[in-house]
């Protein structure tokens, strides 16, 4: 699985989510267009992981939305953290467990 830049939080929820043969195919559609998002240059890992972790959510296991949610993601990623309930609460990722 590809799985350079991610952590193990990302990488358990993607095992939680996705079916096996899907996983190796969001954990590269993270690592590769989930990372150097519009206005984040310069971000620590962490802040990226909240954006990450929207993203899994709000595309509910299926890979199809999981895509669309990193395209909203690289639109404007903060209309990604409203849509998963992760805008007001710069913690609240951390508590989501598929």
């Amino acid at each position: 699985m590809a799985t350079a830049g991610l952590s193990v939080g990302t990488i358990d929820r993607i095992d939680r989510l996705f079916a096996p043969a899907e996983r190796a195919g969001a954990a590269a559609l993270l690592a590769e267009r989930c990372t150097d998002l519009p206005g984040t240059r310069g971000w620590p890992d962490e802040a990226i992981e909240r954006i990450r972790f929207a993203a899994l959510k709000v595309s509910g296991g299926v890979l199809s939305e999981l895509e669309r949610a990193v395209q909203v993601a690289n639109e404007d990623w903060r209309d990604l953290l409203v849509a998963a309930g992760f805008a007001h609460d710069t913690q609240a990722h951390k508590n989501w467990l598929p």
